[in-house]
């Protein structure tokens, strides 16, 4: 990456654009998203290990695509073992399919729907043998405690596991016709003796032809843990590690102290076989210490994200963008990779971190408003759709980080947040899924990409032309939602 105008301050995104270049890519599909970090991921998109964001579903349906979600720290060894098992006992292709008995009411399929985004439960025996699919329009004006077995749909379109065995785009794509002939958009997948294994819907179709799992060496879905510096480190990361996490992130808000750099040597006394992450810092001195400690890829940022608050509380961090280059540059020079945690909020922020130096960037608040986060789905005044999210140090965090400790430890713990405790995140009507926001940031990537010339991240970094911008520059490149 070079500017063409020489900075004289710390940026942010925002401050900054590309600028195109000679390019022999003709398409978006001819550029390649695959990391270079050992992470082995195939997009450069990591979910952010906060406990609204990241969560089961939330990590099947990333590594079903690609990419790699954290599971937060705060979260019990043995519940994130019990999580990491079903994760790599979820399927590289079909969803992990919602399912309730026929005995089962309207109100229980209405309370289920909203944990995937397209909107359907199948319906199945004690013997899990399916009997139909309920969708949401079965469900409209009907009595609310009517069994789903007088509602729904028999004889619905069903696909064999068995077709997906070998030729599998071919497969795909033939499944993507006969939703196009059935004019539907969902269908259950059934294995030997009509027994429900999974679900496809139009669009995962398609997409499967165009993402690539990110497995590990037995076929199954990676997937990430953090792991906090307080406590017994080690033996936290080695249940980790026994569960069969593929990254272990150890993390805390100020990772160039003391405590971290005992704590990534608890890790590396283990000789974990898994790539290790530290962070966050936002200084090449901060990613030189890390790596010297043992970190193979440092996180980045400090304030810059949505929920947070530090930079208003203690005017600690720095401008992403100038963050993630300078900490990249001294990443390259030790052979380690960085991770940009935070601050994006459009795809070209994600195109502007891979582009400064970022091997993957890491989404939290944007990821939040979507049916695969772990919240609850909640519906304001005006009839929108939204989920809460909330910062990782905020009083709510800190609350249930310490429900272990005595009642006067975490009242004095409390009157210390950095993190809004509550926060809307609207699920946008056209995007509502985490899967449509992979598409629309993907979409951006390859198209930054192509403009810059580059068939690979590697490539985009050294290609990519940097200006700076004023405030007008960036208005001017907002699109216009309405006539002036």
């Amino acid at each position: 990456m070079r500017f063409i105008n020489e900075p004289t301050t710390d940026l942010t995104y925002a401050d900054v654009f590309l600028i195109p270049s000679a390019s022999e890519i003709s398409s978006r599909f001819d550029v390649d998203l695959a990391s270079d970090d050992g992470t082995g991921t195939t997009i450069p998109l990591v979910v952010a290990n906060m406990t609204a964001v990241s969560g089961r579903r939330m990590a099947e349906t990333i590594a079903r695509r690609g990419g790699l979600a954290v599971l937060p720290q705060d979260v019990p060894s043995e519940v994130l073992s019990e999580v990491t098992s079903w994760i790599k006992n979820c399927d590289s292709v079909f969803e992990t399919p919602l399912h309730l008995t026929p005995f089962n009411t309207v109100i229980d399929a209405l309370h289920l729907m909203h944990k995937r985004s397209h909107g359907a439960i199948a319906v199945v025996d004690s013997e899990r043998k399916l009997q139909g699919v309920v969708r949401a329009a079965d469900c409209e004006g009907v009595d609310r405690f009517a069994s789903l077995e007088t509602v729904m749909r028999r004889n619905p379109l069903t696909f064999q596991r068995s077709d997906f065995a070998t030729a599998r785009e071919n497969a795909l794509r033939s499944a993507f016709d006969q939703f196009e002939n059935a004019g539907v958009s969902y269908a259950p997948v059934v294995g030997e003796n009509g027994l429900l294994v999974g679900a496809l819907t139009r669009k995962g179709a398609l997409r499967s032809t165009i993402y690539t799992p990110v497995t590990d060496t037995g076929g199954q879905l990676k997937v990430a843990a953090a792991v906090g510096i307080n406590g017994d480190v080690t033996g936290k990361a080695q249940s980790l590690l026994n569960a069969g996490v593929d990254v272990l992130v150890v993390d805390t808000a100020h990772g160039h102290q003391r405590k971290m750099l005992d704590a990534l040597a608890a890790v590396k006394s283990l000789n974990p076989a898994v790539p290790v992450v530290a962070g966050n810092v936002v200084s090449p001195a901060g990613v030189r210490d890390l790596v010297a400690a043992g970190a193979d890829i440092v996180k980045v940022g400090v304030g810059p994200g949505a929920m947070c608050t530090t930079r208003m509380m203690t005017a600690v961090g720095r401008p992403q963008f100038t963050a993630v280059k300078d900490c990249a540059h001294m990443a390259k020079e030790l052979g380690a990779s960085i991770w940009a945690d935070g601050g994006v909020r459009h795809p070209r922020d994600v195109a502007l971190a891979l582009a400064a130096g970022a091997s993957q960037v890491m989404i939290g608040s944007w990821f939040a408003g979507t049916y695969e986060s772990p919240g609850d789905l909640q519906v304001d005044s005006a009839g929108r759709q939204y989920k809460e999210s909330f910062g990782m140090a905020s009083a709510r965090a800190v609350q249930h980080r310490t429900q272990s400790e005595g009642a006067f430890e975490r009242a004095r713990k409390g009157l210390f947040e950095e993190g809004i405790s509550t926060s809307r995140m609207y699920l946008d009507p056209a995007r509502p899924g985490v899967e449509d926001l992979l598409d629309l940031i993907t979409a951006g990537i390859r198209s930054s990409m192509t403009y810059a010339g580059a068939a690979t991240l590697a490539e985009f970094r050294e290609r990519s032309i940097v200006g700076i911008q004023s405030a007008a520059g960036y208005e001017e490149g907002r699109p216009v939602p309405q006539s002036w």
